[in-house]
């Protein structure tokens, strides 16, 4: 069985510290969910909730229709996983994944086929007499994830759960879970600061910030239409590129005019766009190298950053501002190289001075 949960007005307060501010939030039944922002935004905070782990002070929580955020952690058919792992060390890796079941009284037979199973869906079979002071960082954590498993939850919920993994053992880790998530079907829930996590793993993602949800959307929902230039700057990597315009209107659509003179011509449209000042984003793809073409704007190589299938070359434009381009991984660019940048105005997006992003259909709109 899998859980639909529902998160309603949630508010969260330490003394006169508010942590969350009114959330509402609903999660499907099998989805993967991952909770993204910064570390402070809240994400860990309304986990625990979830859990049982932290209290409710306003609103409720209701999984499949029925409320939980009055019933203890035990009754709520959840299994988390956490970022310390929390195995019993003097017990073997059978032991702990058993060690649950163990204390609500399910047969024997019963835990040691559910201890074999997930055994064998995350490879450790090998490892069930082994304690966890002979475990790798890695192998302690898929025990972690199994004894989670074996309790068949309604849902599970992983709080950063591979941050304390080296850069090989998280990249590596991650690929296994997202290869569990199609194994285990059920309800998901995981927290993270990482946007790789996010975009590899998650069905939808919670963009959070200062207490509050910023976006939810498909990772590419998320990382080509960002509702708020806090989006835009955190997940990307580099993050986009930003610049103080001015606006008219040319043939219905916005045009767009930087500090260097550098005209765009944006596919967003005129119509319903206030007054007001704004900014431009627009990301390292969107600009090329003109090599040959005519340049949209020219500049000064200060710093290239070199990734084995593309390169970066961070680009100081007459006016002083810094632009990121991308340029393929064997480029000839050099530092301090002058340079013709193509940027294309179809990809870039709008945002007020409140950091809202504007799309078509509110332009359209008003």
């Amino acid at each position: 069985m899998t859980a639909n949960i529902e998160i309603q007005n949630v508010t969260k307060r330490y003394g006169s510290m508010t942590v969350l501010d009114g959330l509402s939030l609903s999660i499907k039944a099998n989805e993967f969910m991952v909770f993204l922002g910064p570390s402070g935004c809240g994400k860990s905070t309304l986990l625990r909730m979830i859990a049982g782990l932290e209290s409710v002070d306003e609103g409720a929580i209701s999984i499949n229709g029925e409320r939980i955020d009055t019933l203890p952690p035990g009754q709520r058919d959840i299994a988390m996983v956490f970022q310390s792992y929390a195995l019993y060390p003097h017990m073997t890796v059978a032991d702990n994944m058993a060690f649950g079941l163990r204390n609500i009284n399910v047969s024997t037979d019963v835990i040691s086929a559910r201890i074999a199973e997930a055994a064998r869906m995350l490879e450790i079979a090998h490892l069930l007499e082994r304690k966890p002071g002979q475990l790798s960082g890695g192998q302690r954590q898929r025990v972690a994830i199994g004894r989670a498993i074996v309790k068949e939850p309604k849902a599970f919920l992983f709080d950063e759960p591979l941050s304390n993994l080296d850069a090989a053992l998280r990249v590596r880790t991650r690929v296994e879970l997202a290869q569990l998530r199609n194994r285990v079907r059920s309800t998901m829930i995981f927290v993270t600061h990482d946007q790789i996590e996010a975009m590899t793993l998650a069905d939808r993602i919670v963009v959070m910030n200062n207490r509050k949800i910023e976006q939810i959307g498909t990772p590419m929902e998320i990382y080509s239409r960002p509702a708020s230039r806090f989006v835009a700057t955190f997940v990307g990597s580099p993050t986009m590129n930003f610049f103080r315009v001015g606006l008219s209107a040319q043939n219905g659509f916005l045009r767009a005019k930087l500090q260097d003179g550098t005209e765009l011509q944006t596919a967003i449209r005129a119509i319903g766009v206030k007054d007001g000042e704004y900014s431009v984003g627009i990301r390292a793809e969107a600009v090329k190298l003109a090599n040959g073409v005519a340049a949209t704007t020219t500049g000064k190589v200060d710093v290239l950053e070199r990734l084995g299938d593309r390169t970066l070359l961070y680009t100081r434009l007459k006016d002083g501002n810094v632009i990121v381009a991308e340029d393929i991984g064997n480029s000839r660019v050099a530092i301090g190289d002058e340079v013709g940048l193509i940027l294309d105005g179809t990809r870039t997006h709008l945002f007020d001075d409140a950091g809202h992003a504007w799309h078509n259909e509110e332009a359209s709109h008003g």
